[in-house]
């Protein structure tokens, strides 16, 4: 997409100071512990949300995050592209763009990207996603 020279001049004015609003492209991603790849869009440590976090998860085609569990946070995954599996306690779903999923606290789960492309996941946590609060099943 792309913004016309006034809106893209705001928009950078715009980033200067401002913990209400994250811009994707000044957004770093990193591997979490599940071996997903995440960008936090929405995180207490970088924007002062206190209460939850807002990320995008993507896994490559055949590729799979490991099945794991949050000790605290409740999840809700929005599918944005891609198609997956997902292991939710035990059951199998198959998942396509536009699906949602809740995952309470405690709940073994991982997704399987099971399309040609890219899958791509928004992630919401409540409370705000952890290193510390993801247990990880396959290694157990």
């Amino acid at each position: 997409m792309q913004l016309l020279p006034f809106l893209l001049a705001e928009k950078k004015r715009q980033r200067k100071g401002t913990e209400m609003i994250s811009y994707y492209p000044d957004v770093s991603s990193y591997i979490t512990r599940d071996g997903s790849t995440i960008r936090e869009l929405i995180h207490p440590s970088h924007h002062g949300a206190g209460n939850q976090s807002l990320a995008e998860a993507r896994v490559a085609p055949g590729c799979s995050t490991l099945l794991h569990r949050h000790e605290d946070s409740e999840e809700i995954y929005h599918v944005t592209a891609g198609h997956a599996r997902m292991v939710l306690g035990g059951e199998e779903y198959l998942l396509a763009p536009g699906d949602s999923v809740r995952i309470l606290p405690g709940t073994p789960h991982n997704l399987t990207n099971v399309g040609p492309d890219e899958l791509c996941v928004l992630c919401c946590c409540s409370p705000p996603y952890s290193h510390e609060d993801t247990v990880l099943m396959d290694c157990m």
